[in-house]
């Protein structure tokens, strides 16, 4: 028989769910609103982040780093800001044992819950990153987090809205299909290979108590507001800085030959797995290289790419996770963009 619901549980737990939900009507909701009617009436959600209206970036330089990262966190910073809000949040306000007995098993069930309550969130992948670091610290299997933060932002409802409107129903259909197979397949197998978990199969149901560290309830948040934001910003600054200066040299401008082949698939998926957008600037991005004469191959490898993961979000969440799942997420997701562009080349 389980024990009786706390109050002051549920207090906190009710909490964390406003804050939530108005964080992301704010930042996310109405926004998407927008944009799905102006996707929808202009079949445009604006110039691609990456290249403008040409065909590849500016030469690397201190400039093209600076104007790159200026609009890039210029489209972001609300999220940002939400994801580390949140991301502590989850560690003072929603009890262990919550979180334990839903989401805390080494099973598909705890995945599909992980990438199932990812949906609403509609983040990129760099403001998931430290909500799947929150969830991580309460103990959450890795295959829940993992199917978080990769759900995010490949099965984001809006971006696919905006995707058919802007691109084609291929172009949904087609990352609707590899989204679910990174957010379930790859999350699941990932929780194989990170080795025994530190919570059981059985997770025992008691009652949480809610004072779990050392300190008033303010006290624990701002800690990790701290400590998050030191391990994270960092990194995520610096990172999109290297990757702003460099997208001329990752995305180069090739031969018309080159741009449907092999190489040039292999050379945007390693790319598009590394560099750093915003949430659906795939899109425009796809559609500027389409219409410079680039393949449905490379649209492909870049659709399943772009958005999944990038060097700053493996950086967040480096330390969350064994070393083996990281790099079985990072070569996954190379693996799925190969395949998208070979797909691609086919149907798109």
């Amino acid at each position: 028989m389980k024990p009786p619901i706390s109050y002051k549980a549920l207090i906190m737990a009710l909490i964390f769910l406003l804050i939530a939900l108005a964080g992301l009507s704010y930042v996310k909701w109405w926004p998407y609103y927008h944009k799905a009617i102006k996707a929808a009436t202009e079949h445009s959600i604006g110039s691609s982040i990456l290249t403008g209206d040409q065909a590849t970036g500016p030469d690397p330089s201190i400039q093209a780093a600076w104007d790159y990262a200026a609009g890039y966190f210029k489209s972001v910073w609300k999220a940002a800001v939400l994801g580390i809000l949140l991301g502590s949040l989850v560690q003072v306000l929603l009890p262990s044992q919550w979180l334990l007995r839903v989401l805390g098993k080494a099973n598909f069930k705890s995945t599909a819950l992980g990438g199932l309550a990812s949906l609403p969130g509609m983040m990129c992948t760099c403001c998931a990153a430290p909500i799947a670091v929150g969830l991580r610290k309460k103990n959450v299997s890795v295959g829940a987090s993992l199917a978080f933060w990769l759900g995010n932002p490949v099965l984001n409802p809006a971006t696919l809205i905006f995707m058919t409107f802007v691109l084609s129903w291929k172009f949904t259909l087609m990352r609707l299909g590899f989204g679910l197979i990174l957010t379930f397949a790859v999350s699941y197998f990932a929780e194989r290979f990170a080795g025994k978990s530190e919570i059981p199969e059985n997770v025992v149901e008691t009652v949480d108590t809610i004072v779990e560290l050392e300190g008033s309830l303010l006290s624990r948040w701002v800690r990790n507001v701290g400590s998050m934001s030191l391990t994270v910003i960092p990194a995520y600054f610096f990172s999109v800085l290297l990757l702003g200066g460099a997208r001329a040299w990752m995305f180069p401008a090739l031969g018309e030959g080159a741009m449907n082949g092999i190489l040039a698939v292999i050379i945007f998926t390693i790319a598009g797995t590394l560099f750093v957008i915003p949430t659906a600037a795939e899109i425009p991005i796809i559609g500027t290289f389409l219409s410079f004469g680039f393949g449905t191959g490379v649209a492909g490898a870049l659709l399943v790419t772009l958005p999944t993961i990038s060097l700053p979000s493996l950086l967040m969440v480096y330390r969350s996770y064994p070393r083996r799942v990281v790099w079985f997420v990072l070569f996954s997701v190379i693996g799925l963009g190969l395949l998208s562009g070979l797909v691609g080349s086919f149907i798109l």
